[in-house]
């Protein structure tokens, strides 16, 4: 995995992004690295939470153009579907996922930042889906990401004038969660990983799943999901430890069963 580094802080998974001469552009080995690494974090019952960032000046300036160029209609479709597939599986992680950016994302960037649960930014940081620039159209699940994290007007006017924001604005407009300086940004999203790694695991993990399956669901049908989460995730293990944690006053010992 040259394209990217997995380094463990403690509970948390810090993945970087290492190809800072090409702006950590997303070509097709960093898409499969990103895709397999997480599949390594997925079945690793001692990791809490991860953050995603990129080395250098770049969070990822977007998917490189010069792999893309000379591709046809079903290359095309093809690259898609793996920047795809690396985003799912970010995504579908049952652990929280973080954002740092600490620079430009762009593209295929901005689109990997969105696979994450929430984004923290450097204050010099850029957001962007200038496909339409290119006479192209986000690629890696941009068209329906961004309207679901900052609403169809916002995402419209992003995708449609492929103008970057700054991050002051994207933390206005809820594509980001917070901002802090460039010096602070990493150990603010780790600090946020390891907080949360401290929680119950088994209660994070539901709550995130409940949350991911309802929000396009059905009002009644969220609640439903939210009722039968919560009496499975009473009966572990866990909740009783919380539960007596609290009343004894004392810090819990979970162990996410």
């Amino acid at each position: 995995m040259d394209s990217i580094r997995k380094e463990m802080r403690g509970a948390v998974a810090l993945v970087t992004l290492t190809r800072p001469d090409a702006l950590n552009a997303l070509d097709t080995p960093t898409l499969t690295a990103i895709r397999n690494v997480c599949g390594e974090i997925a079945s690793d019952p001692e990791t809490r939470a991860l953050v995603l960032t990129g080395e250098g000046r770049a969070f990822a300036a977007g998917a490189d153009i010069a792999e893309m160029r000379d591709k046809n209609a079903l290359d095309a479709e093809r690259f898609s579907r793996v920047g795809h597939a690396a985003c799912a599986a970010l995504e579908g992680l049952s652990i929280p996922t973080i954002a740092a950016v600490n620079g430009v994302a762009l593209g295929g960037g901005c689109e990997l930042a969105l696979a994450c649960d929430w984004i923290y930014a450097a204050d010099r940081a850029r957001f962007g889906q200038p496909e339409v620039k290119l006479g192209l159209i986000p690629g890696f699940g941009g068209t329906s990401r961004m309207l679901r994290r900052v609403g169809l007007a916002w995402a419209k006017e992003l995708v449609l004038t492929g103008e970057p924001v700054d991050a002051e604005t994207a933390q206005r407009i809820g594509l980001v969660n917070r901002v802090f300086p460039a010096a602070t940004l990493l150990e603010e999203a780790l600090a946020a990983g390891e907080a949360i790694a401290a929680r119950g695991p088994l209660a994070v993990a539901i709550a995130k799943r409940v949350m991911q399956e309802g929000q396009g669901a059905d009002v009644r049908v969220a609640h439903a999901l939210e009722q039968s989460a919560f009496g499975t995730v009473f009966a572990s293990e866990d909740a009783a430890e919380g539960l007596g944690a609290f009343l004894e006053k004392r810090d819990p010992k979970f162990k996410g069963r």
